[in-house]
């Protein structure tokens, strides 16, 4: 995508070849990042539905599966083409990040009012999205980060093209990715009623009730496939989409609140966060206060604060929260600290030249994901899991019941056991005939078939988990892969009963 500003409005080109230089490293360093480093054990579970799909299973009808789904059936259809590797949902979802970026520079070098800050500015809201270290290491994953980023973006370039517009058509595209964004992550449910609510507030041509109904409808579109679902099996999808939620994610985090309050207060440790909070808010301020910009100009600024809050409140809501979810906002909140860097250069520098402002926030974010990644050398990536998944299918016969959790499912190709889609389900407890009909196994339903021998071979990398199921006791044979266990060759006798 080029991002097109006009010649009169950028007197010094050079900065335009910082932004196309500055972009295109930007995307090559992220894809080079999405096929080498990026991983998220929460991602896993997302591919394995997708990959479920493929072998023609269906979530909720078929296997637990706690999320909406136009993610899912979106990896599973480019598996379906490209191969069933984590490689080519992370391809995709980096690609969509990338166009978030892209999308929100290109806001900015167009429609920033303060002409000579246009293309710095595009540079300063690609750095503060693109480098964000939630947006570095969670956009390229395979769960519906890049996808909600993409569409978000998206609906918010639409929706302000729509208040001297009249008709359904740009209404009802921003609804339809809007519905897109929420109908992959119910995180970015939020950004709907904030997009219409602005619509219906700045309109100035055309009818509002058109209007309403065009974005309702645009909105609906991307529901129509979970409509059908919940039309087919009521209480399995409102379990997946709704019940599971409210009432059994927190099982695995017990102190729930304890958790939320550290993660909404983690801000103050990020350098990132507070030089792009601070800006923003300052940028917030300033438009609304101080800067004498046309009222349809401060119009769009107002919708960046708008979504931004609206996804903040949401996201923080979830129970529990993570870091993660807040990375919806960036985009939005890097468009206001542009305002604010803008404000700040003009009354601090003379003429206000955003040469040395930009150098500072830029070396600023830059140096705030090195750390980030330094930091987060060690953690576990594919490459590993993939080792082991090799070691599992040398010792595990083509047919045998594996015991493992979604990576090694996923990265073997082996169809998990009934009720062993998602490891996050087995702390759910309800009455045996709604888990069976949930496709739900309770932990000591688990433990039972480990130690009765259901399982060829099993896989650990959790010592507490590797005691709790007695792993060592059932099985004579062990390989250590990474910071992971193999096991096999069940005891002839104890628990595991005979060896096959």
């Amino acid at each position: 995508m080029a991002l097109l500003v006009d010649k009169p409005d950028e007197p010094r080109r050079w900065w335009r070849l910082v932004l196309y230089s500055m972009l295109s490293v930007y995307a090559a360093a992220f894809l080079l990042f999405a096929e080498t480093w990026a991983f998220g054990w929460d991602e896993t579970y997302h591919l394995l539905a997708a990959q479920l799909i493929l072998a023609g299973r269906t979530p909720y009808f078929d296997f637990c599966f706690p999320q909406t789904l136009l993610n899912a059936y979106w990896n599973a259809g480019w598996m379906s083409v490209f191969g069933q590797s984590w490689h080519v949902p992370q391809t995709v979802a980096a690609v969509l990040t990338i166009g978030a970026v892209l999308l929100t520079a290109d806001f900015v070098a167009r429609r920033f009012p303060v002409t000579g800050w246009r293309v710095p500015g595009a540079i300063v809201v690609g750095l503060m999205t693109g480098l964000n270290t939630m947006v570095f290491f969670y956009g390229p994953l395979g769960q519906p980060y890049g996808m909600c980023l993409c569409t978000l973006v998206l609906a918010f370039r639409i929706c302000v093209q729509t208040p001297d517009r009249s008709g359904m058509k740009l209404p009802a595209c921003a609804g339809f990715f809007a519905g897109i964004a929420a109908g992959s992550s119910l995180l970015s449910a939020a950004a709907a009623p904030a997009l219409l609510a602005w619509i219906l507030v700045y309109n100035r041509a055309g009818n509002r009730w058109r209007k309403l109904a065009g974005f309702a409808l645009g909105a609906a579109i991307p529901f129509l496939p979970l409509l059908w679902f919940f039309a087919k099996a009521p209480r399995e999808t409102w379990f997946n989409v709704f019940e599971y939620h409210v009432f059994f994610r927190k099982l695995y985090w017990p102190e729930t609140t304890q958790h939320d309050l550290e993660v909404l207060t983690s801000w103050i440790d990020s350098g990132q966060a507070l030089v792009a909070g601070l800006l923003a808010v300052f940028g917030l301020l300033y438009v609304i206060r101080r800067s004498s910009w046309p009222r349809a100009v401060k119009a769009q600024f107002y919708l960046a604060a708008w979504l931004a809050v609206a996804l903040a409140a949401e996201v923080a809501r979830a129970h529990p929260t993570f870091p993660q979810y807040f990375l919806l906002i960036v985009p939005f909140v890097a468009i206001l600290a542009v305002a604010g860097l803008c404000a700040l250069a003009e009354r601090l520098i003379a003429g206000g030249r955003p040469a040395v402002p930009v150098s500072i926030v830029a070396l600023l974010i830059a140096f705030g994901l090195a750390k980030a990644i330094y930091n987060r050398r060690d953690e576990p990536k594919w490459q590993e899991y993939e080792r082991l998944a090799i070691k599992v299918n040398q010792v595990t016969p083509t047919n045998a019941m594996l015991f493992a959790h979604e990576p090694i499912y996923f990265l073997t190709r082996r169809v998990p056991p009934p009720g062993h889609e998602l490891y996050y389900s087995h702390k759910v407890n309800l009455p045996a005939p709604e888990r069976a009909r949930l496709h739900i196994l309770t932990e000591a339903e688990v433990k039972q078939q480990v130690q009765s021998g259901t399982f060829a071979t099993a896989v650990s990398c959790d010592d507490d988990e590797i005691n709790h199921y007695g792993l060592e006791t059932v099985y004579t044979r062990r390989v250590d892969v990474a910071d992971c266990a193999v096991f096999w060759d069940r005891k002839r006798n104890g628990p595991g009963g005979s060896a096959n």
